[in-house]
């Protein structure tokens, strides 16, 4: 083929892909609208193909704003939203526009609290005035808000489209690279849009928050439990299995207490929302393992009169706190949605350790009713 036919078929290409694909516009500046609306800035968002145009009235504390960009499906949903307390979905206070029952468009307000079904509610912000049309492949989202704190001009914004809408109620979204990076900070002043500074930051905090009380309540509770249950049976393993088993709780309370403290750290820095369970299951625990050290100091002899209701006192805190942790870390990670592979990993580790405890139990039941029948036998000999 020769050059100039070469040019044109390249040419004719072109034309042909532009001509076919969904009318997304290069650049928001060459965007319009058919209300004749401008607006003072725009910004071509990084991710998910997304547009913003703004004007802010510092006077009013009010800014308008037309969010577009195209749903993941036809009856798919798009949203944007201001998070007043961090970076991030939790907490933001949304507006989501989608396609209603009727055929028609609507907007709906959402205050992000938790991760899960979504109910329609008041948000920090007040509505003055919303929007939404569906054209070319694009949803369009209009509103003008009253923005509370007055003179407030740098905002933390998050955006994000969804895949369908079931009784009303916008469906999770995906959680692919894109889906979990729009998110910014926005200068209504200056006209700028960026990267989230502590999103990442958050997100640490909270991983790292997982992670303590998954190893702390979790994991090493439970272990110290079944050492202090059944390594006690075997004369050999005393008393070393007392220094294993206080060595494995007190380690374990240490950890659960940072963990405790970075959950107290995360909700101050989260104004609004409050995962009340999950909160005050920890609470709980931190009362009662907080008891149950302490309780070492006031342990009695083997011997003495009151070794018996000590006992049961510390058994029953014990699996208390055995129980308690573990539905906790199961809470914690419906709340964080990590990746299923780690939930998997969790359940196996505690199958394992039931496993163990399991047959310890068996075996430690054989050696009793061995040892009470020796017993018997020994007192019957005698007489």
């Amino acid at each position: 083929m020769e050059p100039s036919s070469l040019s044109l078929a390249t040419l004719f290409l072109l034309t042909a892909v532009s001509l076919f694909s969904p009318s997304h516009s290069a650049t928001c500046t060459s965007q319009t609208f058919t209300n004749n609306k401008l607006y003072a800035f725009c910004n071509d968002l990084p991710f998910l193909n997304s547009y913003l145009h703004w004007s802010y009235d510092s006077a009013q504390s009010t800014v308008s704003i037309a969010f577009i960009a195209p749903p993941a499906r036809p009856d798919g949903w798009v949203s944007w939203a201001i998070n007043p307390t961090s970076t991030g979905m939790l907490g933001s206070q949304a507006l989501i526009a989608f396609r209603d029952a009727k055929g028609g468009m609507t907007v709906k307000t959402y205050n992000v609290s938790m991760y899960g079904p979504l109910t329609e509610s008041k948000v920090w912000y007040e509505v003055k005035e919303s929007s939404a049309e569906f054209s070319g492949g694009l949803i369009r989202l209009f509103a003008t808000l009253v923005l509370p704190e007055k003179g407030k001009t740098t905002v933390n914004h998050v955006w994000q489209m969804g895949p369908s809408v079931t009784g009303g109620v916008p469906d999770k979204h995906e959680f692919q690279p894109a889906n979990l990076n729009s998110k910014g900070n926005l200068d209504l002043l200056r006209g700028q849009s960026g990267g989230a500074s502590g999103g990442d930051s958050r997100t640490q905090k909270r991983n790292i928050h997982g992670i303590l009380n998954v190893v702390s309540w979790g994991i090493m509770f439970p272990t110290g439990i079944i050492i202090g249950r059944y390594l006690r049976t075997f004369p050999s393993a005393d008393p070393a299995w007392f220094y294993l088993h206080i060595s494995c709780q007190v380690s374990a309370y240490a950890i659960g207490v940072a963990g405790w403290a970075t959950g107290l750290k995360l909700g101050s820095e989260s104004k609004g929302v409050t995962y009340y369970n999950h909160r005050n299951i920890g609470i709980a625990l931190f009362a009662l393992a907080t008891v149950q050290i302490f309780a070492l100091l006031l342990r009695p002899n083997k011997d003495h009169k009151y070794r018996f209701y000590w006992n049961i006192y510390h058994h029953g805190v014990g699996y208390a706190i055995l129980t308690l942790g573990i539905i906790n870390v199961f809470k914690g990670l419906n709340i964080l949605q990590p990746e299923q592979k780690w939930r998997d990993v969790y359940i196996i580790v505690i199958a394992v350790l039931g496993g163990i405890a399991a047959l310890l139990e068996a075996i430690t039941w054989t050696i009793v009713l061995r040892r009470k029948r020796k017993t018997k036998n020994d007192k019957s000999t005698k007489a």
